[in-house]
């Protein structure tokens, strides 16, 4: 795979692994600035292993992260964080703590000895609160709000963090449709109005294929395919990569790629067309 050069986050020859296993090997990425990229792949083929190293939460093996052009585990926790937020699966906050409370620790990155809270603090706090549409929460504790509040919560404080990238893991973990939807329209509307780059792992494909510029697909640990989904969804790569049997078809609303699974209630009919058992 060839590197962008103009990349602002890029994985180098990276080898990942826990204990005596290897997740991911000798694996080439760069990551697309200004685009939202999605890596999908089957349970278990390295995608938040691979997320966690670019967001330096795990230390490759062999290989390194490139942030700005420097190695990500050389730079400093805080200059690291001044760029890059991430946002983990299923993230749980201290009991008791208020959404105006978890939002304004998107702040502490910019603090420091010679620099406190100060006004400007304030009203990116106050921006990500509105930008998220969860204003009227701020004074809720998070433990008691619905799944798709909470993820809201969280995606404002990777806001008021104020990272030109974002790392999204899985964001519609646990969430119904319609919330998964809400969220990822938010996840849109911060990379078309504020110009984030977004790299999310999430496993339902249409999702992906909708709200995605660019695709990584991977299997055992490696990129077998990536690009616009348009130009790299096909049912050939779906039985390839995911072992699934489905037609691929045009998405009415987005006129992107949309699968269709054909499991073994329907049958694919022989001249094209679905048929009931």
């Amino acid at each position: 795979m060839t590197v962008q050069t103009d990349a602002r986050l890029i994985a180098e020859h990276l080898s990942l692994g826990y204990g005596d296993r290897v997740i991911v090997d000798n694996l080439d990425l760069a990551v697309k600035t200004g685009v939202i990229t999605t890596v999908i792949g089957p349970n278990g083929c390295g995608k938040s292993t691979l997320l966690r190293a670019l967001g330096r939460l795990l230390k490759p093996r062999n290989g390194s992260v490139l942030l700005d052009g420097k190695a990500i585990g050389s730079m400093r926790t805080k200059d690291v964080a001044r760029t890059l937020g991430m946002l983990p699966q299923a993230p749980v906050a201290p009991e008791g703590l208020t959404v105006a409370d978890l939002v304004a620790r998107g702040r502490h990155p910019h603090q420091s000895w010679l620099r406190q809270w100060s006004s400007d603090d304030e009203g990116e706090v106050a921006e990500a609160l509105a930008l998220t549409g969860v204003s009227d929460l701020a004074d809720r504790p998070v433990d008691q709000l619905s799944g798709g509040q909470r993820q809201r919560a969280w995606i404002s404080m990777a806001l008021a963090q104020g990272t030109d990238i974002l790392l999204l893991d899985e964001p519609t973990t646990y969430l119904d449709l319609a919330h998964s939807i809400e969220v990822l329209d938010l996840v849109d509307r911060m990379h078309e109005e504020l110009g984030r780059t977004v790299v999310m792992v999430l496993h339902d494909l249409n999702l992906a294929i909708r709200y995605s510029d660019q695709l990584i697909v991977m299997r055992d640990g490696t990129i077998v395919a990536a690009g616009a989904p348009k130009d790299i969804i096909s049912a050939e790569l779906l039985l390839e990569v995911f072992g699934l049997e489905a037609a691929v078809i045009a998405d009415p609303v987005s006129d992107r790629p949309l699968v269709v699974p054909i499991g073994t209630r329907h049958v694919y009919g022989a001249v094209g067309g679905p048929a009931t058992k």
